[in-house]
């Protein structure tokens, strides 16, 4: 019975969540949008997207059919059905995402002109969670759906791996694509408008102006929203993956049926992340004249406290009194993390913290200090979510490996390293809204400044852009985070569907998986690599789309001189085509690396080899992530710091320097910084969905039978 109630609890709260969304929609889609210059420069945006994307995802369907022939002969077709699922659901949220996105800028910019602050805030925090709601209704409305109809065996768990699989390989695409063309748009626009020609940023002479507000949708919108998606589910697929497996084996000889109630406990936290998200939404409030950022931060922390209260019940319900409450504490612990990660972000990358004002005052004596300052605060800014969540990765896994709970002790604390991950992403629904909400606004002063509205609608949109920049910084810290979390969960099942198809012994994996072991060594060094190599190829992709666009517009300012004198128009549709040619051309090495890779390593070098590149890529791919993401938003802030009046404000020699520093972490804190995140779980899930093909070509040599 209690099974029944948990199933109906998971897919009822998803299918809550999208029809809540779809309300959402229908409410934004009512409010008026203005007319004239707004409305001209809103349909260049939603055109340019709409465009971009099917394009992009034309590509990655490609890919994706490929990769599902090849799931459904090696391994079953049970498997390939859920990865086209898993790519569909993240096309799907991704897409829709996105077109309320580009529907909300306008309306969030009338409002601002018409109604003020509260009503804009309200309009483009909804379309933000249109978004996220999207991504936690979809993913757990079918990935409960997937285990019902599969049969609720753990043979259906091992098939459902392939959603996570569906979903990461979709999702990495579209963040490589999407950061390509979003920093591409913006170092082209801001190099030639705002350095050579000194115009402001968003001004209609620049030619590379809408590429710039397209590239917000397709990059922080889209992009972010697959990336989330991913980790949401893949959070959940590999602790339900341990339950299935291992914890399935140590309870075969006391209660067989009891592992099922530990697989569906994922579902039932997620489903209490949907409720909380919904919930702590009515809480985004402020007043006219009030600061925006302070309802977006508090609102993650109402919605900390709404899963924790609603988890604590479901928690107890599945698994017991004792070793329930150790379960909510994981998840507590998962949430503290997740907030953590979040907190730091914020503090090195707000523009009214100590960091981003010394990189500013830095920025008076040239480029120079600028980079290095923020470097140093930069790699600074790695420390405590690093040791945070080793530390939650401690607690989770002792609190229920020393439970004294049936089978083996080891493989439960396992599974409390994953439970911790799906604690921290129930936050899904809210980061995920307020990332999109950066670029709604965003885009929205963007439309104020093309359209030319007055002085006080711009410090309406700037004020709501500001807030939208800092719940960016956070969100972007929060991926990372949760991504290395979500990584290492995948690992921990990787290794128990290692232990369950070979039939060796918990002692057996140890020692084949001890870092002593030489193709253990040889697999990090190289997982150690693969970040560096893939973050090459994201950066030199940004650039030379960059370098033809700044031609691009030099040229149009060279040959029709009347643009800047606003005579003439500028070509915008040109500087779009430019950067949508080279973002779907150069998405695709960086993808099919992370995809070869590791199943490169493991048919060469072997499963155990492959679990050391996984550890190496892992932890190598969280301090970079990390370092980028919040050191691109230090230099960004640093900027907008001085260009508020600080230390010469704009045209001064200090700004020209922070300009610099916000060119060079653009395509760190937008490109190569966020796609580590999918590039370590994509990664990690790609090796657990072969894990079974790459031990049977292995195993004679493991058992010395060669």
């Amino acid at each position: 019975m209690s099974e029944l109630v948990t199933l109906m609890i998971a897919a009822g709260a998803g299918a809550l969540a999208i029809i809540y969304a779809l309300a959402l929609s229908w409410y934004i889609m009512r409010a008026p949008k203005g007319e004239g210059r707004m409305v001209e420069i809103h349909e260049y945006i939603k055109e340019g997207a709409s465009a971009y994307l099917k394009k992009q995802y034309t590509v990655i369907l490609s890919i994706a059919a490929v990769l599902a022939i090849v799931v459904g002969v090696l391994i079953s077709p049970r498997m390939a059905l859920s990865y086209v699922l898993g790519a569909l659901s993240s096309i799907t949220a991704g897409y829709v995402g996105m077109w309320i996105a580009v529907n909300s800028n306008v309306r969030t910019t009338y409002a601002a002109k018409e109604y003020g602050i509260s009503k804009a805030l309200r309009i483009a925090f909804n379309g933000g969670l249109v978004m996220g709601l999207m991504v936690v209704g979809v993913g757990t409305l079918l990935l409960t759906l997937q285990f019902v109809f599969y049969g609720l065996t753990p043979d259906a768990v091992r098939d459902i791996i392939g959603y996570s699989f569906g979903a990461s390989t979709v999702a990495l695409f579209a963040r490589v694509g999407g950061g390509i063309y979003t920093k591409a748009a913006d170092i082209g626009a801001d190099l030639v408008g705002k350095v050579e020609e000194g115009i402001p940023e968003d001004d209609p002479r620049n030619p590379g102006v809408i590429a710039d507000n397209v590239g917000d949708n397709v990059g922080d919108v889209a992009g972010m929203g697959a990336d989330l998606f991913e980790s949401y589910v893949g959070a959940i697929v590999s602790s339900m993956v341990v339950a299935a497996t291992s914890i399935y084996a140590g309870l075969q000889s006391t209660d067989p049926a009891a592992w099922l109630n530990w697989a569906m406990l994922p579902l039932a936290i997620a489903a209490a992340g949907i409720i909380a998200s919904i919930l702590s939404s009515f809480f985004v409030r402020v007043k006219e004249g009030g600061d925006p950022s302070k309802p977006l931060t508090l609102t993650t922390i109402i919605a900390s406290v709404f899963i924790a209260a609603i988890a604590y019940p479901l928690s107890t319900h599945l698994l017991g009194q004792a070793a329930g409450l150790r379960a909510w504490l994981v998840v507590v612990a998962g949430l503290i993390a997740g907030i953590l990660v979040g907190l730091t972000s914020d503090y090195f990358t707000n523009k009214d913290k100590p960091p981003v004002r010394k990189v500013a005052e830095m920025s008076q004596m040239g480029p120079a200090l600028t980079i290095l300052s923020g470097m140093s605060y930069g790699f600074l800014s790695v420390v405590i979510p690093a040791v945070g969540i080793a530390i939650a990765e401690l607690i989770s896994f002792y609190l229920l490996a020393t439970a004294g709970l049936a089978g083996s002790t080891f493989w439960y604390g396992i599974y409390g390293v994953a439970l911790a991950a799906v604690g921290m992403l129930s936050l899904t629904g809210v980061v995920v809204s307020a990332d999109a909400y950066g670029p709604i606004t965003d885009n929205a002063a963007g439309i104020a400044e093309q359209a030319g509205l007055g002085e006080e609608v711009r410090a309406i949109t700037d004020k709501l852009d500001s807030a939208g920049n800092t719940m960016k910084s956070v969100s972007k810290g929060f991926a990372i985070g949760s991504a290395a979390l979500t990584a290492l969960a995948f690992l921990a099942a990787y290794s128990s569907n290692i232990a369950s198809v070979t039939g060796f012994s918990l002692e057996q994996i140890k020692q084949l998986l001890s870092i002593l072991d030489p193709k253990v060594i040889s697999g990090a060094l190289i997982g150690i690599a693969l970040p560096s190599a893939f973050i090459t190829l994201v950066i030199m992709a940004v650039s030379d789309a960059a370098f033809v666009l700044i031609e691009e517009i030099r040229r149009q300012f060279r040959e029709k001189p009347g643009i800047l004198e606003f005579k003439e128009k500028p070509d915008y549709g040109k500087a779009v085509a430019i950067v949508t040619t080279y973002a779907i051309r150069r998405l695709i090495t960086p993808g099919i690396m992370a995809i070869a890779a590791p199943l490169i390593v493991g048919f060469v070098l072997g499963p155990y080899a492959l679990a050391g590149t996984l550890l190496a890529a892992i932890t190598s791919g969280l301090l970079l992530g990390l370092f980028q993401g919040n050191v691109g938003n230090t230099w960004d802030n640093a900027k907008k710091h001085i260009e508020e009046g600080h230390f010469g404000g704009k045209g001064s020699e200090a700004h020209k320097a922070a300009v610099i520093g916000d060119t060079v972490g653009d395509p760190l804190k937008d490109a190569s910084g966020p796609s580590l995140n999918i590039l370590i779980k994509l990664m990690s899930v790609i090796s657990l969905v072969f894990s079974i093909v790459i031990v049977q070509y292995n195993l004679l040599a493991y058992l010395g039978l060669e």
